[in-house]
């Protein structure tokens, strides 16, 4: 038999949660999402974080036990569609005592509402962790200075895999020697965005050790719109590619005479980025302002 609850909040309401619990008390964004649902299932394999809220806007399986729904057996913990309503429920129900013991919120959703969520977030005093990509320079600037205002410890990671900042640090290095360079990110077909905000990450830490690449040598000339990818300011060259069966993957190609070096990182399970989140969580908790990228936390 499928069980359901009703989901209401009042923020006026506070059921404070016992201080001798010194888990980490965590909301997921996405939670029926395919990376949600991977770090709902890290959360609960672990005695360090608890899992308080599951935030989905499948509105047909609103009310119904997360871990049921994904498979894990029950939790208690119900589906809400309500992504407001619970994170007001989560800053009130966690007692704050200056010993930064906030409620950390996890959010894989969709661009389109990365800045938003990351926004209110911050408003309603929860840490947020955002995995999310698609938010855009200006929006970045306003939000460290949100979370600089609010002295609360705010993250956005386009990516959570320690592999892939191992890569990005090595692209930065090979940048002082080579003048020509393309990256090419390969996703799942239903990544919403392109190119990724790891590959965006990738091309800005490359951009910081030189101000121009790949010098035009002829006058290029495309039969098809697009085939040279995406070029930004810098001359750097970004593809990507969309196909089943993917799940993320990125390549760096450093070019000069008589060589490539090439760099390339593949992630062949989401389990591999669950390591990155759960450190981001705890630490997040022990800041006052906003980082960007994982190797700010590492």
């Amino acid at each position: 038999m499928r069980v359901t609850r009703d989901i209401k909040y009042d923020c006026k309401k506070r059921n404070s949660m016992s201080s001798a619990n010194q888990s980490i008390p965590v909301l997921v964004a996405g939670a029926l999402g395919r990376m949600g649902s991977e770090v709902i299932k890290a959360i609960n394999s672990s005695k360090d974080y608890q899992l308080v809220g599951a935030i989905d806007n499948q509105k047909d399986k609103e009310g119904q036990d997360i871990g049921s729904l994904i498979g894990l057996g029950p939790l208690d913990v119900f589906l809400s569609s309500d992504f407001e309503g619970s994170l007001c429920a989560a800053s009130q129900n966690v007692p704050k005592d200056g010993s930064n013991n906030g409620a950390v919120l996890v959010d894989f959703t969709h661009p389109k509402v990365a800045y938003k969520h990351t926004r209110t977030s911050i408003a309603y005093g929860v840490h947020p962790v955002i995995g999310t990509t698609g938010i855009t320079s200006d929006q970045l600037d306003d939000l460290s200075k949100f979370a600089e205002k609010a002295s609360l410890g705010s993250a956005i990671i386009p990516n959570f895999s320690v592999g892939m900042v191992l890569l990005q640090q090595a692209a930065a290095a090979a940048a002082r020697f080579y003048e020509f360079a393309e990256l090419t990110e390969m996703h799942h077909n239903k990544k919403a965005d392109a190119p990724s905000g790891t590959c965006i990450k990738t091309a800005e830490l490359i951009e910081e050790q030189r101000s121009v690449f790949n010098k035009k040598l002829v006058n290029e000339e495309e039969s098809i719109e697009g085939s040279r990818g995406g070029a930004l300011p810098s001359g750097l060259r970004l593809h990507s590619v969309r196909l089943p069966g993917l799940v993320a993957h990125q390549q760096v190609m450093f070019g000069s005479n008589g060589e490539t070096y090439e760099l390339v990182h593949n992630t062949i399970d989401r389990s591999a980025y669950m390591p990155g989140v759960l450190l981001v969580v705890k630490k997040i908790r022990t800041i006052n302002h906003l980082v960007y990228g994982l190797e700010k936390i590492l």
